[in-house]
């Protein structure tokens, strides 16, 4: 077997973690556009720290207002870990307040979109995220 978190046909997990319902489902429709992802969801920020562990995504895309623990406190934990500083974290959130960016990089985010989230823009950054990993791990 290939690394732990290449999914077999040389996909790589993401994560979309993402309490909305129809947020999420729309985030699953662009992630579509990208046969390379092998999609897992969590729907709290409890619920994607466990996804984390069980599934070694390569990139989470993590909603910043969510129950039971915020987009900023999962950020932390991730870039805490040995095991996970590694994840790429692409902050998508409705704030986009100065502050709220300035937040999510303090807390170690890779990158940063905003709601509404334009598809091209996250088809091509995932496109360009999964190419890196890719390139990284052989």
């Amino acid at each position: 077997m290939g690394e732990p978190n290449d999914v077999s046909g040389g996909q790589h997990t993401v994560l979309l973690a993402e309490d909305n319902p129809q947020h999420l489902e729309l985030l699953q429709a662009y992630m579509e556009e990208v046969p390379e992802a092998h999609i897992v969801t969590a729907t709290n920020g409890l619920e994607a720290l466990t996804k984390i562990q069980e599934t070694s995504p390569v990139l989470v895309l993590l909603d910043i207002m969510m129950p039971k623990m915020s987009g900023f406190e999962v950020c932390k934990r991730i870039k805490a870990d040995p095991k996970t500083r590694d994840i790429t974290i692409v902050m998508v959130t409705a704030l986009s307040e100065t502050g709220d960016v300035e937040r999510a990089a303090e807390c170690g985010t890779d990158d940063y979109l905003s709601k509404p989230v334009d598809r091209k823009e996250l088809v091509d950054l995932v496109h360009k995220i999964l190419n890196t990993k890719g390139r990284t791990a052989e």
